[in-house]
């Protein structure tokens, strides 16, 4: 199993996230991680413009939005904007994208939300022709009627992911991509439900064994506030009471928020959640690391702690 850093934008104005990101991924390459994940926030940096920047600063990890909703954009426009930070990269881009959430699509974006997995389906088709290195992208599909010359092509092959929490995705994600990010699957999840469905599909279409990739929250603690971590989770990370998607991936595991989720404890006790996860079938892990304490000061040397500790132990799983 891989084990990755997740990088995104929270506090502070672009110049500052933008250096931030670059200092995060700069810092996980040099203690060895395999892969730095980088969420599309609704509201804020762009994901695949952080992965540009992050690629000019680093030269051997791997580079993945987790994800760009599918919806927010033409599959042409997103193709080429994805070879082209690809590029800047020198070819170590993994294109995370996703159907998204109602809140999101609908809510904010003010987009029809009624189908999408039909629409993922559709998309997919156009963004896979498209990053494909052929001349012209041709795909009439129920959604998409596309005749477009594409002289850009890809520096590498380029990996294409899809969040998938359903069996419905799951199956498109096994179908027509290289694998799923995940958010909310526990190990029960991961090992009962993604894995055998979306291995099953990729089988099916003739298509390589998927990565699955699992984001979890991380935070080193002593073993008396491991409590107080998962509540901070919850309070800061919470998105499965508005989120159904998330809820009805719930039902296929054991935790019933992203607190329980939280790989929260000592270095033993993450140790014993990350194997647990590559049983199930992880073949990486998208690690965010939690931060806890009273303070600014407090909370980055918490931060600086799990971040050294989750550097030591990914080292075990290569």
């Amino acid at each position: 199993m891989r084990v990755g850093l997740m990088s995104g934008p929270e506090r502070g104005d672009a110049a500052r996230k933008a250096e931030r990101m670059v200092d995060d991924a700069r810092w996980a390459e040099e203690v060895g991680f395999d892969t730095v994940w980088v969420p599309q926030v609704p509201t804020d940096f762009d994901a695949l413009t952080a992965v540009s920047l992050m690629g000019q600063a680093t030269s051997r990890v791997e580079l993945g939005t987790a994800v760009v909703p599918v919806h927010a954009q033409h599959p042409v426009a997103l193709a080429r904007q994805a070879m082209s930070a690809h590029a800047a990269a020198g070819g170590r881009l993994a294109l995370g994208v996703g159907a998204s959430h109602h809140w999101i699509v609908r809510d904010m974006l003010g987009l029809p939300y009624e189908k999408p997995a039909a629409y993922t389906r559709a998309y997919l088709e156009v963004l896979n022709g498209a990053v494909s290195g052929a001349p012209s992208v041709d795909v009439v599909n129920d959604v998409f009627r596309v005749h477009n010359p594409l002289t850009l092509a890809p520096v590498s092959p380029l990996p294409v992911l899809l969040a998938a929490l359903g069996p419905v995705m799951l199956r498109i994600a096994g179908s027509l991509t290289d694998g799923t990010v995940l958010w909310m699957a526990d190990e029960r999840a991961v090992a009962d439900h993604v894995v055998p469905t979306i291995t099953k599909a990729a089988q099916e279409a003739g298509r390589p064994a998927p990565r699955v990739v699992a984001g979890v929250p991380v935070c080193l603690c002593a073993p008396h506030e491991v409590e107080a971590a998962r509540e901070r989770a919850n309070r800061i990370l919470g998105e499965a009471e508005v989120s159904p998607n998330y809820q009805r991936l719930l039902l296929h595991g054991d935790v019933r928020d992203v607190g329980d989720l939280c790989v929260a404890g000592d270095e033993r006790a993450i140790r014993a959640r990350f194997r647990r996860f590559a049983d199930a079938g992880t073949t990486d892990l998208s690690v965010r690391l939690l931060p806890l304490g009273n303070g600014r000061e407090e909370l980055v040397a918490s931060k600086l702690r799990t971040r050294d500790a989750v550097a030591a132990i990914a080292a075990e799983f290569r």
